[in-house]
């Protein structure tokens, strides 16, 4: 076994045994440094990230011969399903969240199912694909450095075009933190990686506010819905118990949290700081945009008790109040252009989305790479998967889709296919030139939403692009007729081979 030269070995060497391999391990009082070995050829992928994401990357690298190894904070599989509010509920139909080649059980009858069944079906399908011993939990990836020659001059990808070139390793520094008293840091070295970090975790998007505006001056409690949401059901209830609490942000997080505190005490629900509208003129939350605009950009908030909520507004159990900004006083929030307006609070929730961007580049431990990622208005990524200049790197589930489930999975068998070698990527200029004639439809059709990457209205159109590089027929179903005018799913997907 290859172990680096600067890692000095102070103690004891004891043998961990991981699935298929076997490697030493040395004990330090700070770092280790392990390079995992290649069985049988076997190519090792880290994979940051149990979500959705990492779990299909996990299984189609594993179906291909490749060895992953995935890394995890939450002591559970699930991304952003690991934890969520007790009232949350599938945001797309069950039909197009779904694994192509693991429908969801018959028992799941609901189109929109709840939290603990979607956490229940990817246990399942973890459990099915045997997933479960490739995962490391309580694992936090502090950052990830590339050991190989520069990019900067490569007119091809990773220098030769090929996904393994002869020069070159990832080592990812992987902290335990499964108690809070012992972490120890490991560096894993490793062929490629894969982020399956996703925009909605971890790095939470807190308001800035002048000096004298901002929650120092309120005497209640506030928080994200991050927080909220790590929360157990019951702590939960009693945190927002009998208060006047304020929800900031008008997406699928906050109407959750409003309704749910609707149930229990009196909301006040502000859509300021990030502009998301419920289409309803009654309430005088009309969108200003087009609903054609939101659907491209991934903007549409689905209610599946939608006339529930809107019965908790008639009764004035959630109070809906517009506004673009907010600061607050000593009881509550100021709301309105000039901040007269006056709304007393006990507790302020802000949900106010995540820094997705700001986590994808401070993985990155070299400056340029990180600058890569978020020195455009967008991460602009070759088929929302790959950075022409960052070798041996994929990223999977951060573009945005309105089924990110069957996305993720169409990326995986893309990707897998290009580490297997069934194609090849275009020289650098070739996919820079690609991604700038995508920046320019985002840019025509989201507007200032194009940071977000979506391909909502191009799901179809993607996935056939992505089918013509693994030599696939994008025609999915039997004959033209069916084509035109069936809609597509997951389950058109499931045999890649044809």
């Amino acid at each position: 076994m290859k172990i680096c030269t600067n890692c000095q070995i102070k103690e004891d060497i004891k043998d961990i045994a991981l699935p298929e391999i076997k490697f030493k391990f040395f004990f330090l009082p700070t770092i280790a440094e392990i390079a995992l070995p290649e069985i049988m050829d076997k190519k090792q992928v880290a994979i940051v990230g149990a979500g959705v994401s990492g779990l299909l990357a996990c299984k189609y690298c594993l179906s291909k011969g490749f060895h992953p190894i995935v890394f995890d904070t939450e002591p559970d599989i699930g991304g952003v399903w690991a934890k969520t509010i007790k009232t949350t509920t599938l945001q797309s139909p069950k039909p197009f969240y779904q694994f192509s080649d693991f429908p969801w059980p018959t028992s799941v009858t609901d189109v929109f199912p709840t939290g603990q069944q979607i956490r229940d079906y990817l246990r399942s399908y973890a459990t099915h694909f045997d997933l479960i011993p490739h995962i490391r939990f309580h694992s936090r990836v502090k950052g990830i450095s590339y050991d190989g020659p520069s990019s900067e001059t490569w007119s091809l990808w990773n220098g030769t075009g090929e996904p393994f070139p002869p020069e070159g390793k990832w080592n990812v520094t992987v902290e335990s933190i499964q108690t809070a008293t012992t972490r120890r840091q490991v560096v894993y070295t490793v062929d490629f990686v894969i982020l399956c970090l996703g925009r909605f975790k971890d790095v939470p998007n807190i308001p800035e506010f002048p000096a004298g505006k901002g929650p120092e001056v309120f005497r209640g409690q506030v928080i994200h819905s991050m927080e909220y949401a790590a929360m157990d059901a019951k702590v939960a209830e009693e945190f927002v118990k009998g208060k006047k609490v304020v929800v900031v942000g008008f997406g699928k997080t906050g109407l959750d949290i409003a309704r749910e505190c609707s149930s229990i005490n009196v909301s006040k629900f502000v859509e300021s700081h990030i502009k998301r509208k419920l289409p309803l003129t009654k309430f005088n939350i009309v969108p200003q945009r087009s609903f054609s605009k939101d659907i491209r950009s991934c903007k549409i908030t689905y209610l599946p008790n939608r006339n529930d909520f809107f019965d908790e507004v008639e009764k004035g159990s959630i109070k809906l109040k517009k506004s673009q900004t907010f600061s607050f006083y000593n009881a509550g929030i100021l709301i309105g252009d000039d901040h007269s307006t006056q709304i007393e609070a006990e507790v302020v929730i802000y949900a106010t989305g995540f820094k997705g961007v700001q986590k994808l580049k401070d993985i990155f431990e070299s400056s340029r790479f990180g600058e890569f990622i978020a020195g455009s208005p967008r991460v602009p990524l070759y088929r929302e998967c790959i950075h022409p200049q960052i070798p041996q790197l994929a990223i999977i589930g951060f573009s945005e889709s309105l089924s990110n489930l069957y996305i993720s999975e169409m990326r995986s068998k893309w990707l897998v296919a290009l580490l297997e070698g069934v194609f090849k990527l275009p020289s650098v200029k070739e996919m820079q030139k690609d991604i700038v004639q995508w920046d320019d439809y985002m840019n025509q059709s989201t507007g200032e939403y194009h940071y977000r990457s979506s391909i909502g209205a191009l799901e179809i159109w993607y996935n056939d692009q992505l089918c013509k590089d693994m030599g696939m027929n994008p025609m999915r179903k039997n004959g033209p007729l069916a084509n035109l005018f069936e809609p597509y799913g997951p389950i058109d997907y499931t045999k890649i081979e044809d």
